[in-house]
């Protein structure tokens, strides 16, 4: 069988989200031993994430077009086209497709969300005219839209108008054995007398993490030694909140929640293993990650009762209003308090992580790419 040439831009390889899609996607096409594959990004970078995949991967027989360029700029869409050499299939990660001609026979985009359109009223200018552009024409000029969720899928088809046979929906994987075998330590910055409540992900509006701190208010009151911690990024932090820092010392409660910024993976399967409850209240997600990490650590999960999430949980977790942070408290003060009800959220959420593979999500992205060339 001849190698199907395979181009993926990689520039976001090392991102949260998008990054972590393809550091997990790529080791299992790369074993597979069925592509010529070309990288669209820093070299430099693309050696970075390699190396810190566990186990490390190797980059024998991968091309690296160098290639800097910042995503969502003028500059990618005058550039990428360059790039993209002679090949079978031309890959995007993410809806940043290039808009002009390419040399790739095929074009396959992963589309994970479309929360720049459901939510265009938190955007600039600037970033809504370029969502109401992109997105529907990364849609429309792609041969193939893969998304991750049934949810993802419908949206995609409600904001963009293509006919759902065109999008194709694979999940994410987890990767189950490395949270499950994590030793629990507490060097992650929270004393070990400490018993808290773990939120994991990026910190934008639709991550309802106010809508968490109002209701760790609630939670304090009947559990006044819980502490919550926020792992992720804080720019961007809330719309509307002028001074993050300011409103939780205005709510009493600054010496109570711990703000770890970006961790890295060790540290974050740490800060997994020891939380008492993980909580994910978010109003909006294509598939949400973080609470399947939970539960593969063997931690009990409050989520949304809200987009992807009842499909990506399951019977797995306690579901909450995100809209209304008593009823936020409500889930987290019942888990806290229920040992019965821990042990079977937590036995159900192993069983639930489990099922979702990052080789089984591999071998369906590779079922698609190869069904694009077996006429050749």
């Amino acid at each position: 069988m001849k190698k199907i040439s395979l181009v993926i831009d990689s520039r976001a390889i090392r991102n949260s989200g998008i990054g972590v899609y393809l550091q997990k996607l790529l080791p299992h096409i790369l074993e597979s031993g069925n592509y010529r594959i070309s990288l669209l990004g820093k070299k430099q970078t693309v050696q970075e994430a390699f190396a810190a995949n566990e186990p490390e991967v190797s980059l024998e027989g991968i091309t690296i077009i160098e290639c800097g360029t910042g995503i969502y700029t003028l500059l990618e869409q005058a550039e990428i086209p360059l790039k993209v050499p002679q090949s079978d299939i031309f890959w995007s990660p993410h809806y940043n497709i290039p808009l002009l001609p390419i040399r790739a026979r095929h074009r396959v985009v992963t589309i994970h969300d479309v929360y720049h359109l459901a939510y265009l009223h938190t955007l600039s200018r600037i970033e809504r005219l370029y969502a109401r552009t992109v997105i529907p024409l990364a849609a429309r000029l792609s041969e193939k839209v893969i998304t991750v969720s049934a949810f993802s899928k419908s949206e995609i088809v409600k904001y963009t108008g293509i006919g759902p046979e065109k999008i194709e929906v694979i999940h994410n994987g987890v990767d189950s054995a490395a949270f499950r075998d994590t030793k629990r330590k507490k060097d992650d910055g929270v004393s070990p007398s400490d018993p808290y409540l773990l939120y994991v992900g990026n910190v934008k509006p639709h991550k309802n993490v106010i809508g968490l701190i109002n209701a760790f208010v609630t939670v304090r009151k009947s559990f006044p030694d819980v502490k919550l911690v926020i792992v992720g990024k804080r720019d961007h932090f809330i719309h509307g909140i002028d001074n993050l820092d300011e409103y939780v010392t205005s709510l009493g409660i600054d010496r109570q929640i711990v703000f770890t910024g970006f961790v890295g993976n060790d540290e974050l399967c740490r800060l997994y293993k020891n939380a008492r409850v993980f909580v994910f209240p978010s109003f909006y997600e294509g598939f949400g990650l973080p609470p399947l990490e939970a539960m593969a650590s063997g931690v009990p999960v409050v989520v949304s009762r809200s987009a992807s999430l009842p499909e990506v949980c399951g019977d797995a977790a306690m579901y909450v209003d995100p809209h209304n942070p008593q009823d936020i408290a409500r889930g987290i003060i019942r888990v806290l308090r229920e040992g019965l009800l821990i042990n079977e959220l937590v036995d159900k959420g192993l069983v639930r992580a489990a099922g979702f593979s990052w080789k089984a999500s591999a071998e369906k992205h590779m079922k698609i790419f190869e069904a694009f060339c077996a006429t050749r």
